[in-house]
C-alpha cells in the first residue's frame, strides 16, 4: 500500500512500540498553547479524517479535543479516538451525555413525564462507559425544553430533581455532568435553561458536586451579555466553558465578543480546564484553518 500524506499524517497520531519499550510521543511543531484550547472534527478538515485532524491540532500546539457526537460513535471509534489523544498528551473535554431530540423539542423534563424522565437518566448511566473509554471527565447534558403548560417554577423544581438523580449516578465515578443554557433567539427558541444564572440556580439546587454549568459564551452573548461579571457570578458552579464569537458562531475575531479580555480574566482565575471551540470557521478551507489558529493564538497570549 503506498504512503499518502494523509497515512503518514495517522501515522504520527500514534507512539510506536520499538524492540517491546515505548517511544516518545511526537513532539508538536508549533508552541503549545498555554489554555487548554479544544477543536473538535472539522475544525481541520482539510487535513483528514478524525484522527488526522487530532494529530494536525496536537502539531499546531492544541492540548485538548472535544467531541460533541462521541457518545453515538462505535466502541472501535471511541477507542481509537482516546489512543489518539492519549499518544499525543491531549485532554479529552466534553461529549453529550444526553442527545436531545431537536426536531421534536423533547425531552420536557418540567412536564413531569416520567418516560422521558428514566430515559435520560439510562442515557447518564450509559454515559459512564463512554466517558472511561475516552478518558473524559466532563460530559454536556441538555435541560430539554419548555412546556407552555407548567408554571416556570414547577419546571425549576422538576428539572432540579432530574438533575440531583443525575448527580447520584455520576457521584464517586470521576464524570461531571455541565448543563448547557443555550440562547433562544438565534438557535434553540424553547429551550428551558437559557441564562448563565438559571444554571446555577439549577446547580444550587440540586446540589450534587458532579452537577455543574457549562458556560457557553457564544449563547451567554446573545440572550444576556455582561460576559466576564455572569461568569464571576455563577463561577464556584461553572465546571467546563466554550467559546464562540457573535454573530455567526465562529471564531475569536469574527464577531464583537473582546475574548482576549475573557482569556485575560480566566488567567486571573487560574482557570485550568478545557475551553471547547464550540464554533465554525469564517473561511472555508485550509486559509480559515489558519485564521483559526491565529485567532487562538492572538487571544492566548494576553
Amino acid at each position: 500500500m503506498s504512503l499518502t500524506r494523509r497515512s503518514l499524517i495517522a501515522a504520527a497520531a500514534v507512539t510506536p512500540l520499538v524492540a517491546g519499550a515505548a517511544c516518545a510521543a511526537p513532539q508538536s511543531n508549533a508552541a503549545r498553547f498555554s489554555m487548554k484550547f479544544a477543536p473538535h472534527e472539522g475544525s481541520f478538515a482539510s487535513r483528514g479524517g478524525r484522527i488526522e485532524q487530532i494529530a494536525f491540532a496536537a502539531d499546531q500546539g492544541f492540548t485538548a479535543w472535544e467531541d460533541n457526537e462521541a457518545a453515538g460513535r462505535t466502541v472501535a471509534e471511541q477507542t481509537a479516538m482516546a489512543k489518539a489523544l492519549a499518544d499525543r498528551g491531549m485532554t479529552m473535554g466534553v461529549f453529550v451525555a444526553s442527545m436531545p431530540r431537536w426536531g421534536e423539542s423533547r425531552p420536557r423534563f418540567g412536564s413531569g413525564d416520567v418516560a422521558e424522565r428514566d430515559a435520560f437518566l439510562a442515557d447518564i448511566r450509559a454515559s459512564l462507559d463512554v466517558a472511561k473509554r475516552l478518558n473524559a471527565t466532563h460530559a454536556t447534558v441538555v435541560t430539554g425544553f419548555l412546556d407552555p403548560r407548567v408554571p416556570l417554577d414547577v419546571q425549576t423544581a422538576r428539572v432540579i430533581d432530574v438533575m440531583r438523580r443525575a448527580g447520584d449516578i455520576v457521584a464517586g465515578k470521576g464524570l461531571t455532568l455541565v448543563m448547557e443554557p443555550l440562547n433562544t433567539r438565534t438557535d434553540h427558541p424553547g429551550v428551558y435553561m437559557q441564562t448563565f444564572a438559571q444554571g446555577l440556580a439549577v446547580a444550587r439546587g440540586a446540589d450534587r458536586a458532579g452537577v455543574k454549568v457549562l458556560a457557553d459564551c457564544y449563547h451567554e452573548q446573545i440572550q444576556s451579555g455582561n460576559l466576564i461579571p455572569a461568569l464571576g457570578m455563577c463561577w464556584d458552579e461553572i465546571g467546563y466553558i466554550q467559546f464562540g464569537d457573535n454573530p455567526g458562531r465562529k471564531e475569536p475575531g469574527s464577531g464583537e465578543i473582546n475574548y482576549g479580555n475573557i482569556v485575560k480574566w480566566l488567567k486571573l482565575k487560574r482557570y485550568a480546564g478545557v475551553i471547547g471551540m464550540e464554533h465554525g470557521n469564517s473561511i472555508d478551507g485550509r486559509a480559515g484553518e489558519e485564521r483559526l489558529i491565529a485567532a487562538y493564538r492572538a487571544i492566548d497570549k494576553v
